[in-house]
């Protein structure tokens, strides 16, 4: 009797370590510090300081609904209703947009960067990959278009877990933007869990996952079942680019290929030939501009001439 009591214990304790330690990885990956993030995109020429204060911006909180505000960035250099959302990655901040950010201003676009839940300057306590995130997604465009009225044209942009943010958005809550594009992101969160567990650690995700997961529920009200943007991807008839580089071997880049083979409608898809996770545009600087125009050129152009006729605008 003792000892089937020991047993008994010794495997409550072992399924309570398992699901502690599990969901505390997922809810608290550790993140990069805001001064190095922003001494990397210094150091790599992809952030230039003196330039991003001249630009004509405005610093906003943007209530979430779940008891936190996310701060923005609105970054207005045009004369124009032409705006896009920039959503970064896990463990990075809004400074890391500013790179994709730019390469819109020079196409003639104004700019929303913001932090995620738990990231810079943002509150929340926790990261669930897309779940919350997509919410605090929305309460972003709701803002914006408040404050700029009903008739402009927009584009998200988002990275590695932004991208899989901005899926989960468009597919379960609103398809509201006029074009997306998703740079590396992940197709399924429970896949991409079972791939870091075998990859990383050695460890069987048939077992582990769902212990992880039974604590996720009791502790943030989901399920990473839920974190799919494939799921949804079908709900979804505006137009996306697709962006992954070839030798990502964190997220890899068949996740992108299986989310454009299940879009239905406009789409293009783009596999850099260099840089692994999220480097496409870092290392394939003219290819991924080049993409960027012929995708815009192609689903994008008509749409905002039709506003501008409708504006009275030559």
């Amino acid at each position: 009797m003792r000892k089937a009591l020991r047993l008994i214990l010794s495997f409550l304790f072992a399924f309570l370590t398992v699901g502690l330690y599990f969901s505390n990885r997922i809810m608290y990956m550790k993140k990069k510090d805001d001064d190095f993030i922003i001494d990397r995109e210094k150091s790599a020429g992809r952030l230039n300081t003196t330039s991003f204060e001249q630009l004509p911006k405005r610093e906003i909180l943007i209530a979430s609904n779940f008891g936190y505000h996310l701060k923005a960035i609105v970054v207005e250099p045009h004369q124009t209703n032409k705006y896009m959302i920039f959503c970064h990655g896990v463990t990075e901040n809004k400074f890391n947009s500013i790179k994709y950010m730019n390469l819109f201003l020079e196409r003639g676009f104004n700019a929303v960067i913001y932090d995620h839940r738990r990231h810079g300057e943002s509150g929340g306590k926790t990261t669930s990959y897309g779940y919350y995130e997509k919410f605090d997604l929305k309460a972003i465009v709701d803002w914006l278009r408040l404050d700029r009225g009903p008739d402009f044209l927009l584009g998200i942009h988002g990275e590695s877990m932004g991208a899989a943010t901005m899926l989960l958005y468009a597919g379960m809550i609103e398809d509201a933007a006029d074009f997306y594009i998703a740079d590396c992101p992940f197709s399924d969160f429970q896949e991409q869990l079972a791939y870091r567990l075998k990859t990383e650690l050695k460890l069987p995700a048939k077992m582990l996952l769902p212990v992880a997961d039974l604590f996720i529920k009791m502790r943030q009200k989901y399920s990473l079942k839920d974190v799919s943007p494939i799921s949804v991807i079908d709900h979804i008839k505006k137009p996306i680019l697709f962006i992954h580089s070839k030798e990502d071997d964190f997220i890899l880049p068949t996740m992108t290929e299986a989310l454009y083979e299940q879009k239905q409608g406009p789409k293009k898809l783009f596999i850099a030939e260099n840089g692994v996770h999220a480097q496409s545009l870092n290392e394939n600087k003219e290819d991924y501009a080049k993409v960027v125009d012929e995708f815009l050129a192609d689903y994008v152009v008509v749409k905002d001439n039709r506003n501008k006729q409708m504006a009275g605008i030559d």
